[in-house]
């Protein structure tokens, strides 16, 4: 697919006379590629038994609307090879599973099969330390004059973790990733903040940490930087050059985009006073 842009140069002469000419560029879009949103969550307190898939494709440049695909058959099966099966919401391209077992360090795998492809994935389900406390700091940011929030937890001693730490703000339309690992905390009281320069009095603060492995670590981290850590998230749109851990078996040159990821989570509100 091509696409045409008209750009207007202005050209100014030595006599100070203008003039407007219009160039087409052609811009080369790729084949759309599948894109597969396979976070699995277990949220401390619950059953984690709901869980739920979503595929779209890739699109061109200016296009504003992100095609769905439907009718893809997609199972998880874990060690002992029990499937817990997710089926799609009429033609929405979100596939639920409402039976799915969360077991801590359980290996899983997962299997979409779509268009005569098959594409898996596998990947552990790692903790997270529970959420103990958050503070409020109103001489934070490099002002010093910002507010901020610090979301403490105690790192577990002798084993190397990593951490995907989001922040979200009720008033605002932005959400903020960042990836973390115990290097230099390992075993100690630790925590993330919120990183966010506009926080005000009233503002309501969902913080969300989770348990990541090492690989889904450095993926984080690629795809934060690209996308500068805001603007709705790293996960609205993966670069068609970040490839995560889902592999096309049927054809490997076609690989899709996204990642598969199991992880525990823990959530707090926090109200700005």
């Amino acid at each position: 697919m091509k696409k045409a842009i008209q750009i207007t140069v202005l050209l100014l002469s030595f006599l100070f006379v203008s003039c407007e000419e219009v160039i087409d560029v052609d811009l080369n879009t790729a084949p759309p590629k599948l894109v597969i949103e396979a976070s699995i969550n277990w949220l401390k307190g619950t059953s984690g038994r709901a869980q739920r898939i979503k595929l779209t494709t890739t699109t061109g440049y200016f296009k504003t609307d992100i095609p769905v695909v439907s009718n893809a058959t997609i199972f998880i099966t874990n060690s002992s090879n029990i499937k817990f099966t997710f089926l799609e919401i009429a033609t929405t391209g979100e596939y639920i599973c409402n039976n799915f077992d969360p077991v801590i360090n359980e290996v899983y795998s997962l299997t979409v099969v779509h268009n005569g492809s098959t594409y898996t994935a596998t990947e552990k389900l790692r903790s997270v330390s529970p959420i103990t406390k958050i503070i409020q700091n109103n001489e934070g940011g490099f002002t010093g004059k910002n507010i901020e929030i610090k979301t403490f937890y105690n790192d577990p001693a002798n084993e190397s973790n990593y951490y995907l730490y989001k922040y979200s703000d009720s008033s605002k339309p932005i959400i903020r990733y960042y990836a973390d690992e115990d290097t230099f905390f390992q075993g100690n009281e630790f925590f993330s903040i919120s990183q966010n320069d506009d926080l005000k009095i009233g503002d309501n603060v969902t913080v969300s940490h989770y348990g990541i492995s090492k690989e889904y670590y450095n993926y984080i981290n690629i795809l934060v930087s690209i996308s500068g850590g805001n603007g709705g998230g790293p996960f609205q749109s993966p670069p068609a050059t970040v490839r995560g851990n889902i592999i096309n078996t049927t054809n490997a040159d076609n690989y899709p985009l996204g990642y598969f990821s199991l992880s525990e989570a823990d959530t707090r509100n926090y109200t700005i006073e």
